[in-house]
């Protein structure tokens, strides 16, 4: 499959990884095809479209306690679910994430987030690898994540820092190990 811009759209942006995950994405979601498909996207870094089924319905009752749990973060911000962030090798989406209000204006208006919340979520799913998690932890980090989270299917919680594993997490310390 190859992306989903043309030559002179992909030529004028294949430049800045930003604006070429941006301009991917805002395809992708100007797509009134895709928006009718119950699949979740994410792009990899030539732009190209990877396709998941929607997870069960335990995925998205995690999701939805963490995003409780995260609207008690003493700092102001927003919690977004699904989260579409910029990344060095496309567009991946968080699964739940908190992001200040920095960061939540600077993309007002965009389709994606231009850099990574500080805080990024990824429910585990029994179809994740230890390798695709890894490497979106670290896709995290690199767009500029404080903490990366994993929910196990049970609800227990792992917390991440740029320089590793956590006890909990600093930015918001009272959030439960396990939901």
């Amino acid at each position: 499959m190859s992306t989903v811009l043309e030559a002179p759209e992909r030529d004028a942006v294949e430049h800045d990884r930003t604006a070429f995950n941006l301009a991917v994405w805002d395809k992708i979601v100007a797509n009134p095809e895709f928006a009718a498909m119950a699949y979740r996207f994410e792009t990899d870094e030539h732009g190209q479209i990877i396709m998941s089924p929607p997870p069960a319905p335990s995925h998205g009752n995690q999701q939805s306690k963490i995003s409780r749990l995260l609207w008690s973060v003493p700092a102001q911000g927003e919690v977004v679910s699904e989260c579409p962030i910029s990344t060095r090798k496309g567009v991946k989406a968080a699964d739940v994430a908190w992001c200040s209000l920095e960061i939540w204006k600077e993309s007002k208006g965009r389709s994606c987030l231009l850099r990574a919340p500080e805080i990024c979520v990824e429910v585990l799913s029994p179809s994740n690898t230890r390798s695709e998690i890894h490497e979106k932890k670290e896709l995290y980090f690199d767009a500029g994540a404080k903490e990366v989270w994993l929910c196990a299917e049970s609800g227990q919680m792992n917390f991440f820092s740029p320089s590793g594993s956590l006890e909990r997490s600093e930015i918001c310390p009272e959030f439960p190990k396990k939901v």
